[in-house]
This record gives structure tokens, C-alpha cells and sequence, in this order.
């Protein structure tokens, strides 16, 4: 567990004096688990703390939490935060955030009826092609639908299996008799809100990823009936729609107790529609100016920017998707795997309990990773590290692709192993800004870094010279998501103006990029992409012939 704490309680908080001792409690669930923030309505983090939760990874490329156990880490958290902030009657509001593309089966009473299906999920794309195929086909859809679906939400369901769409087509195959009974399916997000309201529910940038919804004015997004003739789920069974901003309802007294805020607390309190972690990131940044672009690196890894208008590149599957900024809309690229590749390092190699014996990883393992991958030379000694250890979605889809080492040699050491992730990281990232800066018509210089991996120096500098861009890293990195939810709040609450974003999200340092490093990291970029070129064919031979071999087995 992890208890982060700025100032004392909220007194100097700072911010407007009108209401800026009023504090927002913001929820961002996250894959390993949720972080419960307190935010105040002027942007100050007074205090989080964060709870686990479990991943089942599943043969055929299944991923699934329990969102018992979501709630559950919540309410711990929550509690625990408000303990240490002494905030309890200072919330004026609850706002969530979190992991996007899943699905929660629910009856009508929301009570789950089976694990959630998260983002990870690939087991649904064998079915993606039975609702996306044509006589005429482009990039593998039938033109007519892929034309009809790009017009109207500038997105098509991706054949990679890992959304919506994906997985209701993987319910309706495999546990038809739960898809029947459900009486809605809701992103996490949702059905979180739903925890705290009662109320069913997705607000505009939730559902976009169900491919189902009429995205060409902001101001009257709908579901469309043909999309959802196509996708076959009846509209009764996904709930009303509403803005991020949106007030959705008051928390219930039951919630409010299960928070640790007092069951008499629930009724002064709102519930605001929130929004996926992708878009909250985008917010809690303060990257909300037009073609203004921020990275996050976590779990998985992305890159986005707002935009005036609705677009999409089919090729490099990328689209400029309704914002939770009224009126906007952004453009994201997302790639699968990023900081989950030290985990992977540490859990399987490094810190193992088997007959090697090399025991649990120390309580500062990331700043050990830290100081060793520092004195590797720029470069990694030419190693180059992929990181599509569960496949990449920005800027190719595609789920076959696996990890890998490349160019490793007798005098390769941890060390160089160690900085090659950092820099494989970065190469990917690159690899996706070219697409992204592309689509948006612009370079986008400075760029902001969140996420947990902000808060290594190291990869910060990595990113400034490998993309050859000033990176700012931003005040409480690991906060953003928790602070663009809180910021949302404030924003529907009547407290904050949109343009009062950026001055209430600071930049701690700036990192510029070494040009004496350009020439060898423009070599070793060109190397990553012709490795991808000439190893994704292999890849997809072999990963989809041990799919097909799982399919059999279970059949």
C-alpha cells in the first residue's frame, strides 16, 4: 500500500478563496488497483492512498478482475485517505476515473454476474470479423460498414479483440446464458458509478469504444440503431448517456458509509459522470490547449492531444474521440505494455521464489532500477528492447507481436538490459508521435509526462532524446489521473473554467534533448522499426498457431 501526503490537512491549500477548501474525492481505478485521492476544487492533491487488486490473466488471452474487489480496495482507500487528510467533511463531490475497454455483466439489481472483462482481453477477436465483414474489403472490414462506421463515431471495432465489442461478442459465443441474463453491460467506470448512485449510466467518451454511438456532434451524441443492429446488442441492455461534467446523481447513504465519509454524508454530496483514465490523464496534465500533447507512461503507455475536429487514420488506428471537455474532442494513441515491462523483468527474472533463489525484490527496487540502468552507456551498447509483451494497439494493431531482446552479446550486462527498456519504451513512443503529430498537423513541442514513469529522471531525459522534444514533468505525475477527475468535478460544479486548467497543473522540471545523442538514437530508432517489419510476420505465425492449438484443446 501506498500513502502519499502534501501539506497539512487543507489549510494554505491555496487556490480561489471562494470554495477552495471545498475537496473533490476522486476515484482512479487503475489495473493493479484503485488510487482515492483528495482533491481540492482549485487542483491541490492533499492526499491519496492506493490499494491492490488481482489480475487473472486466462488461456486464449483472457484478462478478468472481480469488481467485488474493486470495490472493496476503494472503500479501503478511501477510507484510509480520509483518515490521514481529516477531509471527511470537506468533500463536496465524488468523481471517477478509470481503466477503459471493459465490460461488466450485470443484473438488474448491478450486481455482477461474472469477473469483468478488462482492456487486456483478446478472446473476442476471432468474432470481430462476423460483424465487420463485406463483400468489398478494406484492412480487413467489408468497405460499406468500415465507411458507415468511420463517418459516424470516426472509429471501427479493432480486429486486435481487446474492446467492447470484443467481449460481448465473446459472451454471446461462450457463456450465452450470461449474456441473456444481463440486463446491462457497463465500462468499470460505470459500474462504479453505479456503486455510488444507483443510478445506470456511461457518459459519451465511456461508451465511444463500443463503436455504437453517432460522434459527429458534440452537442447530441446518441447511440445509432444500425450500429447497433451491426454489434447485435439491444440498446436496453447499455445505459442512458451523459457528459463527464454531468452531475449523474447523489451518493447514497450506503456508499457514503462504505467510503468512510459517514452514511449522513451521502446525501449533500454529487456524483459527477467522470471518465476513462486515458482522457482524465489528458486533463489532469494540463494538456488541454488544441494540438498540446502529453505522455503517460504506467501499466501501458500513450500519447494524446485535443483537437476541434472528428477524424480518423483506419491505418495507424487512430481517432479524434468526444473529449470530457465539452466541446472537444482528442486524439489518443495507446500502446499496450510500458512500465508493466520492468514488473515483468523483476517477477520473472530478477526477484523469483524458485530454487535460485532470488528472493522478493527490495521495498526501493524502482530507484535501484534507476541508479543501475543510469550507467549504462546511451544506447544500451546497441541492445534494443520491443516491448509488445501482450501485443501493441498505436500505431499497428496487432496482438501477435511479442517482446524481445535484440542485438544482446557476450558483453551485454543488467545494466544495459535495464536501459534498454527505458529507451525501448521511448522508441515505441516515438514510433506512435509520428502518427500522432501527423493526425493533429502539428509537432508538438514541449510535451508533458504523467504517470508513474514520470517520476524516474532517468526516463524523463530518455524521452527528451530519443523524440528529440522538451519534456515537462509535471507536479505529482503519478496525481494526474485522480486530479483530471477532481478537475472535471470542479468544472461541473460550477468552480472552474476549462482555460483555469492549465494554470493549476504545475511542471516540476524540464528536460531538453542532448543533440550529441541524436545521431546514434536516430540509428537505433530505424533499427526498431525494421525489427518490427521483419519479425511481425514470424510472430504472427507463431502466436496465432498456439491460439489455434488453445482453441482446440479447449474445444
Amino acid at each position: 500500500m501506498t500513502a502519499v501526503r502534501e501539506g497539512e490537512g487543507l489549510a494554505g491549500s491555496g487556490g480561489a478563496a471562494q470554495g477552495s477548501r471545498d475537496c473533490v474525492l476522486a476515484i482512479d481505478l487503475g489495473t493493479s488497483g484503485p488510487k482515492v485521492a483528495v482533491v481540492t476544487l482549485d487542483a491541490k492533491v492533499v492526499g491519496w492512498q492506493t490499494r491492490p487488486v488481482p489480475l487473472s490473466l486466462l488461456d486464449g488471452g483472457g484478462a478478468e478482475q472481480a469488481p467485488a474487489d474493486w470495490w472493496r480496495a476503494i472503500c479501503e482507500a478511501a477510507t484510509a485517505v480520509l483518515e490521514q487528510t481529516g477531509a471527511a467533511k470537506r468533500i463536496v463531490a465524488v468523481a471517477v476515473t478509470s481503466h477503459w475497454c471493459g465490460t461488466v455483466a450485470v443484473n438488474g439489481a448491478g450486481e455482477p454476474l461474472r469477473p469483468s472483462i478488462i482492456w487486456l482481453d483478446a478472446r473476442g477477436a476471432r468474432h470481430v470479423p462476423e460483424i465487420c465483414d463485406g463483400l468489398i474489403r478494406v484492412e480487413g472490414y467489408g468497405a460499406r460498414k468500415l465507411a458507415k462506421w468511420v463517418r459516424l463515431t470516426a472509429g471501427v471495432p479493432s480486429l486486435a479483440g481487446k474492446e467492447p465489442v470484443a467481449h460481448l461478442l465473446w459472451l454471446r459465443h461462450n457463456e450465452p446464458e450470461v449474456y441473456a441474463k444481463a440486463a446491462m453491460f457497463l465500462e468499470p467506470k460505470d459500474w462504479l458509478n453505479f456503486k455510488l448512485t444507483g443510478v445506470f449510466a456511461a457518459t459519451f467518451d465511456s461508451i465511444t469504444a463500443h463503436w455504437v454511438t453517432d460522434n459527429r456532434r458534440l452537442d447530441s451524441i446518441s447511440y445509432h440503431p444500425d450500429l447497433l443492429e451491426w454489434i447485435g446488442v439491444p440498446r436496453a441492455k447499455l445505459p442512458d448517456l451523459c457528459g463527464a461534467t454531468e452531475v449523474i446523481g447523489a451518493l447514497t447513504r450506503e456508499a457514503a458509509a462504505g467510503l468512510g465519509l459517514g452514511a449522513a454524508r451521502g446525501d449533500g454530496i454529487q456524483v459527477i459522470g467522470g471518465t476513462p483514465d486515458i482522457h482524465s490523464a489528458a486533463v489532469g496534465s494540463g494538456a488541454v490547449d488544441d494540438r498540446q500533447a502529453h505522455i503517460y507512461v504506467g501499466t501501458s503507455s500513450w500519447a494524446t492531444c485535443h483537437v476541434r475536429y472528428k477524424k480518423t487514420d483506419v491505418l495507424h488506428n487512430m481517432a479524434s474521440l468526444p473529449s470530457p471537455l465539452p466541446g472537444r474532442y482528442f486524439v489518443a494513441a495507446a500502446q499496450e505494455s510500458a512500465g508493466v515491462c520492468f514488473e515483468y523483468l523483476r517477477d520473472h527474472f530478477l526477484f523469483v521464489d524458485d530454487a535460485l533463489g532470488t528472493g522478493a525484490a527490495p521495498d526501493d527496487f524502482w530507484q535501484r532500477l534507476e541508479r543501475v540502468g543510469a550507467t549504462a552507456p546511451v544506447g544500451s551498447g546497441g541492445l534494443i528492447f520491443t516491448p509488445w509483451l501482450y501485443g501493441e494497439r498505436c500505431p499497428v494493431a496487432d496482438d501477435t507481436l511479442r517482446a524481445g531482446f535484440h542485438n544482446m552479446s557476450l558483453r551485454t550486462g543488467r545494466a544495459e538490459l535495464i536501459r534498454s527498456i527505458y529507451e525501448g519504451v521511448a522508441f515505441n513512443t516515438k514510433w506512435l508521435l509520428k502518427y500522432l503529430e501527423r493526425f493533429v498537423g502539428a509537432r508538438c513541442d514541449p510535451i508533458r509526462f504523467i504517470g508513474g514513469g514520470a517520476m524516474s529522471r532517468l526516463w524523463c531525459q530518455v524521452m527528451a532524446d530519443v523524440l528529440d522534444r522538451e519534456i515537462h514533468q509535471v507536479l505529482e505525475p503519478r496525481a494526474c489521473n485522480a486530479r483530471g477527475a477532481a478537475l472535471l468535478a470542479s468544472i461541473g460544479l460550477g468552480h472552474l473554467q476549462v482555460e483555469d486548467i492549465p494554470s493549476r497543473v504545475g511542471v516540476a522540471t524540464s528536460f531538453s534533448p542532448n543533440p550529441a545523442h541524436r545521431e546514434l538514437l536516430d540509428r537505433q530508432f530505424a533499427a526498431y522499426l525494421q525489427i518490427h517489419a521483419k519479425n511481425a510476420p514470424i510472430h504472427r505465425r507463431l502466436n496465432q498457431s498456439a491460439r489455434s492449438r488453445r482453441r482446440g484443446s479447449a474445444s
